[in-house]
């Protein structure tokens, strides 16, 4: 049995492109696979930045990371395989998470699931473990990050 890390709320300021990376960067270093993080805030808040960051930090190339907001889901493999989903286009509830087979993609303890609009998501259940990842901020100004654990879930194999 796998257990997952005891982890801690944080919130940081954020003033620029780079320190959101970093972030993002410095949260993959404490996951483990199966981690679901569901990002939300404005366009343009830096939640495809944060997520780059969070790819690099897997030894995945953030170059390779775009917003999947046309494909739905971009898979990236690297020290943990990383799912880039993007819910922006659809309409909120269930039907977006059997949209972009989110079922199937959650059975993969090996993979972090990273879902920019979770809020699309609505009452959706998601057996893993949870974090909720809300970026404040838009255009100039500074970015407010607020990471949560929802959820400490034990995975068997």
């Amino acid at each position: 049995m796998l257990i997952q890390k005891d982890i801690q709320p944080a919130e940081a300021i954020s003033h620029s492109v780079a320190e959101t990376f970093n972030l993002g960067a410095q949260l993959a270093t404490q996951l483990s696979g199966g981690e679901v993080l569901l990002l939300s805030g404005p366009l343009g808040a830096g939640k495809t930045v944060f997520t780059k960051g969070l790819a690099s930090g897997l030894d995945i190339d953030p170059e390779e990371v775009t917003s999947p907001s046309f494909t739905l889901v971009n898979p990236h493999q690297g020290r943990l395989r990383l799912y880039h989903i993007d819910l922006y286009r659809l309409d909120e509830g269930p039907i977006a998470a059997h949209a972009v087979d989110l079922d199937e993609l959650l059975m993969d303890e090996q993979a972090v699931i990273v879902i920019e609009w979770a809020e699309r998501l609505g009452s959706y259940r998601l057996p893993a473990s949870v974090w909720r990842i809300a970026i404040s901020g838009d255009g100039d100004e500074a970015r407010t990050i607020s990471m949560t654990p929802e959820a400490r879930a034990a995975k068997h194999p």
